[in-house]
């Protein structure tokens, strides 16, 4: 009687076991043979598993199988846009420098002649001076004179004049092959029609001064000294 009641003790101990572990497979690691605890039961010194038959590739898990995980992708570095190449400013061409001076008559010559005076070579050095400052490719002098006279006569003066200032040009070393020089008579006045009227008196050769004049105009290019 005493070993019948141990028999079903044991048994029902068994019994009572079964839904444990059954409980504890479903919960945790399904498809190995597991413990009261629902650990996955390996060999000893090894990481051998039993599989039970509800193990499929899916429910791999460590030690037991490897499990394979997605490998992350290495980021992509983000490439680097090409910088513009640099932009180098081109100096502008060079452009004629148009310049136009007009001396009067009487401050270079005497009424009426067409030889220099002291004054007016010294005049003439500053221009000589802004020339050799640049670059002139042309020089043209234009001999102007008043009504006073012949048309013919006036013509005549006013390219003497020219001339003369070409040639004291010359003279400080300025190539004639860049000096034009010629006569507008009296064609060009500045004087008004009207003004300055009467015949040839000290009055009316001080009116018409305007028109007695050498116009001396420029063409090239101006070089600008650096400073240091």
């Amino acid at each position: 009687m005493k070993s019948m009641t141990r028999f079903v003790f044991a048994a029902c101990a068994v019994t009572a076991m079964i839904p444990a572990a059954a409980l504890a497979q479903d919960s945790r690691n399904q498809g190995y043979l597991v413990d009261i605890n629902g650990n996955i039961v390996t060999t000893s010194n090894t990481d051998l598993c039993w599989r039970d038959s509800d193990w499929t590739p899916a429910r791999s898990a460590e030690p037991c199988d490897p499990t394979k995980k997605p490998v992350a992708a290495a980021p992509i570095a983000p490439v680097a846009a090409a910088a513009p190449a640099p932009v180098i400013a081109q100096a502008p061409p060079a452009t004629p420098l148009p310049q136009k001076m007009s001396f009067s008559a009487d401050a270079l010559f005497a009424f009426d002649k067409s030889v220099l005076k002291p004054e007016g070579k010294a005049m003439l050095d500053d221009l000589v001076g802004q020339v050799n400052g640049g670059t002139y490719d042309v020089i043209l002098a234009t001999g102007h004179a008043d009504r006073l006279g012949s048309a013919a006569y006036n013509q005549k003066l006013s390219v003497r004049r020219a001339n003369a200032v070409k040639d004291y040009l010359v003279s400080k070393n300025i190539l004639a092959s860049r000096i034009d020089a010629e006569g507008k008579g009296e064609t060009q006045p500045i004087t008004k029609p009207g003004e300055c009227k009467g015949a040839k008196s000290a009055k009316v050769i001080a009116c018409l001064q305007p028109d007695r004049r050498v116009d001396i105009e420029m063409t090239g290019t101006k070089t600008v000294a650096s400073s240091r």
